[in-house]
């Protein structure tokens, strides 16, 4: 009887045991492993100062569609801007659709006089039809972007000139875009 007594007493025990483990085990967070930018990027290279939020919309898989939002804070936008360049990694190899270009200031979009993606050089020129004030939040929605077909980790850097300004641009941050 006692050796009954025992045998049922450990699988009650490792019954127990099993679903404890297997509860933890599916309570437990994840880290998610699609593309995108929001997050902690402590081996970057870029300061953490200068790193600014994004947002991929559809995840970030390879060779997808997407639509990425570049956002600026209001504490970044020192100055008046009257256009925004931002040149992006050389081993970057998706598509941007320039005549697909939002401008999100203050939660209310405005119209681009101009954008101009130099696919060569690397770079998109966004031009606002009239000059951004200092101290607004905006966004930078980039509307069906073909991801690259290669996993990695792209830096786009924003610089932007101000009204009356000498053709200088000056370095507002980066966004950091995981694809993959």
């Amino acid at each position: 009887m006692r050796s009954r007594h025992s045998q049922l007493r450990q699988l009650y025990s490792l019954t127990l045991a099993a679903t404890l483990g297997l509860g933890a085990v599916l309570t437990i967070p994840t880290a998610s492993f699609a593309g995108g930018c929001d997050g902690l990027n402590l081996f970057s290279g870029v300061e953490r100062d200068k790193q600014l939020v994004c947002r991929l919309d559809f995840g970030g898989n390879l060779g997808a569609t997407d639509r990425y939002r570049f956002r600026i804070a209001k504490k970044k936008m020192k100055y008046a801007v009257n256009e925004f360049t931002i040149d992006y990694s050389d081993h970057f190899n998706g598509s941007f659709d320039p005549k697909n270009v939002d401008i999100i200031v203050n939660g209310k979009e405005k119209k681009a006089q101009d954008v101009v993606w130099d696919e060569e050089n690397k770079f998109i020129k966004v031009i606002p039809n009239e000059p951004i004030p200092a101290g607004t939040d905006v966004e930078i929605h980039f509307n069906n972007v073909q991801n690259p077909r290669n996993n990695g980790m792209f830096y786009f850097n924003c610089r932007v000139q101000t009204p009356g300004d000498i053709p200088l641009l000056r370095d507002l941050g980066t966004w950091i875009v995981e694809i993959g």
